[in-house]
């Protein structure tokens, strides 16, 4: 099946719309509560109405940033950074921006608001949340684009809120495997073919996207030593997901392996185990990371980002996929990037 006929674009972001909506609920509680409330995690209901979190709309904001790019001619740094900007600034004021949004993108938000001053002043270099790839799906799915312009792309989006050297990392590997997937990797291959790209990538410094930002941190003696740093925490963290998958256990908690999801590489490494585990079952993939103790609504969106990208469009339920919020923008993002 190519890209164009099975729709990943539009797969990806309603897949992540659905796995936030469906993590809500269940954020900040643990795994008992969870079950004590929706019954068992296999049958787990989307609710009504399915009402997103601030991951669904950072990733709009994100997607509008990077297509007012794209009018303006050939996706680079300068073009790219501005209207990216300007919608995570247009979030943080928005009366919508009310569902528990991070720490870490509201302070940099603020700062970003003042237009006189240079992003990477407002960049929070010691935050890795998850803040910083939760919203980076667009960026695996816009055709065209090179090698380069993708990593760089991701690790700009990134560092304009969480600029940790983990955090670049994470985004750059989170869209890179949205991507793999939307091109048709096989899922037996894909965590092999991560870490192959993390090893070749471990101290490679973007300077053209991210400009003097590693020198901003008082801890690292070259681009190279600051991004490589970043790298390492995200092979340690695949090294688990690997261990997880070697004797794979769908009904233990996947924070338990792989990490709660609080922070950039966990969020990217859990989410992917709950897709790997279900990689033709996109709603147990989604069920199984709504019914987590940790960052549920991000771990389920990343997941439901890896399993449409990898199915396509026509997976998720019509019933499910009529009621998301935001439907409309989301499925005209997916035409645009699936055309």
């Amino acid at each position: 099946m190519t890209t164009t006929t099975k729709r990943a674009a539009t797969g990806a972001l309603i897949g992540l719309a659905l796995g936030d909506a469906l993590g809500f609920p269940t954020e900040f509680h643990d795994v008992p509560s969870i079950l004590a409330k929706t019954g068992p995690w296999r049958e787990m209901k989307l609710p009504r109405p399915a009402i997103v979190t601030d991951d669904t709309q950072m990733t709009l904001a994100l997607a509008r940033g990077i297509r007012t790019a794209a009018e303006r001619g050939p996706v680079g740094p300068l073009r790219l950074t501005r209207p990216v900007r300007e919608e995570y600034v247009d979030w943080y004021h928005s009366p919508e921006n009310n569902r528990a949004p991070g720490n870490t993108c509201l302070k940099a938000c603020r700062l970003l608001d003042h237009p006189e001053r240079d992003w990477r002043e407002a960049s929070q270099l010691g935050s890795k949340g998850c803040g910083a790839n939760m919203r980076v799906a667009p960026v695996g799915l816009v055709p065209g684009w090179t090698e380069e312009e993708r990593a760089g792309a991701a690790q700009l989006q990134s560092a304009l809120t969480h600029g940790h050297p983990t955090a670049l990392a994470a985004s750059d590997l989170t869209a890179r495997a949205v991507y793999l997937l939307a091109q048709g990797t096989e899922v037996t291959g894909l965590v092999g073919r991560l870490r192959s790209y993390a090893l070749e990538n471990r101290t490679r410094y973007h300077e053209r996207w991210l400009g003097d930002l590693w020198m901003r941190t008082a801890c690292d003696a070259s681009p190279e030593s600051f991004i490589a740093r970043g790298w390492d925490e995200c092979l340690a963290v695949l090294d688990r997901l690997a261990a997880a998958l070697r004797t794979p256990s769908p009904e233990t908690d996947p924070c338990l392996t792989t990490g709660d999801g609080w922070i950039a590489e966990e969020a990217f490494a859990t989410a992917l185990q709950c897709f790997l585990l279900f990689p033709e079952d996109p709603l147990l993939a989604l069920r199984r990371a709504a019914c987590t103790k940790g960052d549920s609504d991000s771990i389920a969106c990343l997941a439901g980002a890896f399993a449409g990208a990898h199915l396509g469009a026509d997976v998720w339920p019509r019933d499910w996929e009529g009621r998301i919020e935001y439907r409309d923008e989301l499925l005209a993002f997916g035409a645009l990037w699936d055309a």
